[in-house]
């Protein structure tokens, strides 16, 4: 991404807190009585060991593919009513989003676009179409099919991001992937995507073959996500707050996403870490860095040496931000 990117410009500290403040009153009313089950890990099926412990959830870690993921998990019935009306949901989708969706538009979506339309362009697949799963309010969706003149479909079980995809005049929808049938969906070769929404999933390897099952022979998915291997998460661990339940579930990395992909009948084309965020996330939590030699860096470096040190931590697939492009045979 050749645009500069900082933290606080995506995420706001002040609507940030109250957001994850919200996510935290939120686990009382949707979680407290829920009965929970373990789950074995969502690439390469091991048991794991637990991790750490956060409000009330464990996180299990794979000592075999370094997978991270919540276990016990609450019923999937209940992340479909906290998805639909919990407080930290609406603040999301009425006040936060609103709030940044302009930089958001300018230094998120409009380079994920043109990246994808690039990634397009370079297969020998002429595609018909784009869908979006998760797709929010629609903000990636208008981009795209900005820049590539392709139709968009939007799939959101979102009632206030279906609304305003509808009035964006996106087609859209309102349901969870793994109601979405076939026969809903546009004829022809699809580019499918979906952008920070496989570390919400309730069961990756059911979510990710439900997608494999919509797609045709050749049809391309592009999924970003948080790589547990990524400096800013191994860095503040339990402290980080990308590890938010119940928000955060699944954080795979580049080995791992590959795995779960060939579980679900997908070849992987390419998997790979663009971020830019991880030393600066640190910055920003640095009375939570322990680590000696992180925070001296922190504490030493001026931005030149800092931004030398992200670009290596990308570049080796070092960062908390992923990409993973993925085909049907």
């Amino acid at each position: 991404m050749s645009l500069v990117l900082k933290e606080h410009e995506i995420r706001p500290a002040s609507l940030f807190q109250i957001y994850l403040d919200l996510a935290i009153e939120d686990l009382d009313k949707f979680f407290a009585d829920v009965p929970r089950e373990p789950m074995r890990c969502p690439a390469c099926d091991s048991e794991g060991e637990l991790a750490f412990e956060k409000l009330g959830f464990s996180y299990r870690e794979c000592q075999r593919c370094w997978s991270l993921w919540m276990s016990p998990r609450p019923t999937f019935d209940s992340f479909v009513a906290f998805y639909s009306n919990s407080a930290s949901s609406r603040y999301w989708a009425e006040v936060f989003y609103p709030a940044v969706e302009s930089v958001r538009r300018e230094k998120l979506w409009r380079p994920k676009a043109q990246q994808v339309a690039d990634i397009a362009g370079g297969s020998s697949v002429k595609f018909n179409n784009l869908v979006d799963i998760g797709g929010g309010p629609g903000t990636f969706a208008e981009e795209f099919q900005i820049i590539s003149g392709l139709p968009v479909v939007v799939i959101e079980p979102s009632p206030e991001s279906a609304a305003a995809c509808r009035e964006r005049g996106i087609t859209v929808i309102q349901s969870f992937l793994e109601a979405v049938q076939p026969n809903e969906l546009p004829q022809g070769r699809s580019i499918f995507t979906s952008f920070e929404l496989f570390e919400h999933v309730h069961n990756p390897r059911h979510w990710m073959a439900s997608i494999a099952g919509l797609m045709q022979s050749e049809d391309v998915l592009v999924v970003t996500t948080l790589s547990g291997l990524g400096l800013d998460i191994r860095t503040l661990w339990d402290q980080s707050d990308s590890v938010m339940p119940p928000h955060h579930i699944n954080f795979l990395n580049p080995t791992s996403m590959s795995w779960l992909a060939m579980n679900a009948g997908l070849e992987t084309l390419r998997v790979f870490t663009p971020g830019v965020l991880d030393l600066d996330i640190m910055k920003n939590n640095r009375a939570k860095v322990i680590d000696r030699f992180w925070a001296s860096v922190l504490d030493t470096s001026d931005e030149a040496e800092l931004s030398r040190w992200q670009e290596l931590i990308s570049d080796s697939g070092r960062s908390s931000h992923m990409w993973a492009v993925l085909q049907k045979p």
